[in-house]
């Protein structure tokens, strides 16, 4: 979840067929070299928390503004994902989230980090009324680059694909928030979520339709464009079933118990994705035990870095939440580092 090159240049360079006499026709001339782009490679963070820390919140009102501080974290630090996980040794058969009153604290915990990465103008089409976000009105907004109020113009922006259809094309409408829906270049159902390409032309009346780009595609020009929330049934599964294609190559533990190193002295290697763990009451050490899998194994086995990123702490606990935000500033420079290496 191997280290990787860092990263190099996209653009391959392809030599054109020159005419067997040379000769320099128009067409020739206009064959310059040509640039064929692959797609852009963009490393990425990710953090891995615990459920349990939900578990322990005496009142939903509590529980709600703890989740609203890591969503909080992750986006102030860029993060791109945010895997939540239990200590569980088989995956359930039914989906973590479901529309029950009474869930676990994973799907609580993941239905309000979703709920605050999107945008607002979104929430209502996307989020259906549900007990678990009732406090959300209370947490302050994450009020990322993707967060674009209704007079703001961007290169892209989010949406959510409507019932309605164009009058003239029968081309899907798109709601990105501003006062009139878009025509965009596909076919979509209605209700799903697309990251759109909005160009230069601001005239929301045109016919000229707007082009739905992947979600990573804002993220090329070095825009921040929020994190995905993915759940894990166990630490192992935390590795095991990675998102990303090759899985996380760096992958760094927290815990009083770990290694102390400063922040200026500490030396990750260029990665494609790198991936932050944090533990629960107890510590990384026993989501590790509870795993069969991983059973034996102690946690120096299962990271290529564990470290203690608070030393002399004046509290005898320091609390999840508290740890994602000390340990997030701490590898700041360090991934700063490793990016640019």
């Amino acid at each position: 979840m191997a280290k990787k090159n860092k990263k190099q240049k996209t653009d391959v360079e392809v030599e054109p067929q020159l005419n067997a006499d040379n000769v320099d026709t128009d067409d020739s001339h206009n064959k310059k070299k040509l640039k064929k782009k692959k797609k852009k490679k963009i490393p990425t963070v990710s953090i891995a928390v615990p459920a349990s820390i939900i578990d322990n919140v005496p009142t939903l009102e509590l529980a709600t503004r703890l989740a609203g501080q890591i969503a909080r974290a992750a986006t102030i630090f860029r993060i791109n994902e945010v895997v939540v996980f239990d200590n569980k040794s088989n995956p359930d058969n039914d989906s973590v989230l479901d529309n029950s009153d009474d869930e676990s604290g994973a799907a609580f915990l993941m239905r309000i980090l979703q709920y605050l990465e999107t945008p607002q103008y979104l929430r209502r089409a996307l989020f259906p009324m549900h007990n678990s976000l009732r406090f959300v009105g209370l947490l302050p907004p994450l009020d990322a680059p993707h967060h674009l109020r209704k007079h703001e113009w961007g290169p892209y922006r989010e949406g959510v694909t409507v019932k309605e259809r164009d009058s003239n094309s029968g081309a899907t409408l798109v709601d990105v928030g501003l006062v009139k829906n878009v025509i965009v270049d596909q076919i979509f159902e209605p209700g799903r979520r697309v990251t759109v390409a909005m160009g230069t032309n601001r005239n929301l009346d045109s016919d000229l339709p707007r082009q739905v780009v992947s979600s990573s595609k804002p993220r090329e020009g070095g825009a921040y464009w929020g994190y995905q929330v993915r759940y894990a049934h166990n630490i192992g599964s935390v590795f095991k079933d990675c998102a990303y294609k090759g899985g996380y190559d760096f992958i760094i533990g927290t815990s009083e118990h770990g290694q102390i190193i400063k922040s200026s002295d500490l030396e990750i290697p260029s990665f494609r994705h790198l991936l932050i763990a944090f533990g629960g009451l107890a510590g990384l050490e026993e989501s590790i035990e509870e795993d069969d899998n991983l059973k034996g194994k102690n946690a120096q086995d299962v990271f290529n870095l564990y470290l203690n990123t608070c030393p002399h702490q004046g509290s005898r606990t320091i609390r999840t939440e508290e740890a994602i935000f000390i340990s997030l500033q701490y590898f700041q420079e360090p991934i700063g580092r490793a990016l640019q290496g």
